[in-house]
């Protein structure tokens, strides 16, 4: 099966910005508002309910009011391509850094 992606446009753009920010929100949430105490479970619950409402949000604007946006290849597959990418970016500048620091 092959995935054949459109090209670029600013509304599949705003819409991975808005997923990684409901998927960062929802993962944060559970992490805080599992390992916090007091307060701060009470912002990881918070975190957890309103990554869940951004996320709801990108999924019923991308299917009813854009129908043109295809969810899972545009956006979902996006989304993880973006973070592959940005995550392979920080790594290989962390390493140069390193490598730069360890031969000063």
């Amino acid at each position: 099966m092959s995935v054949v992606f459109t090209p670029w446009n600013w509304t599949v753009f705003s819409f991975v910005i808005l997923s990684l920010l409901a998927l960062s929100l929802f993962v944060l949430g559970i992490l805080t508002a599992y390992f916090g105490s007091g307060k701060s479970r009470a912002v990881g619950v918070v975190l957890l309910v309103l990554g869940v409402v951004v996320g709801v949000v990108v999924v019923l604007v991308t299917h009813y009011v854009m129908p043109s946006v295809n969810l899972l290849n545009n956006v979902i597959l996006g989304t993880i391509f973006y973070v592959v990418a940005a995550a392979i970016g920080a790594v290989l500048g962390l390493l140069i850094f390193l490598g730069a620091i360890m031969k000063t």
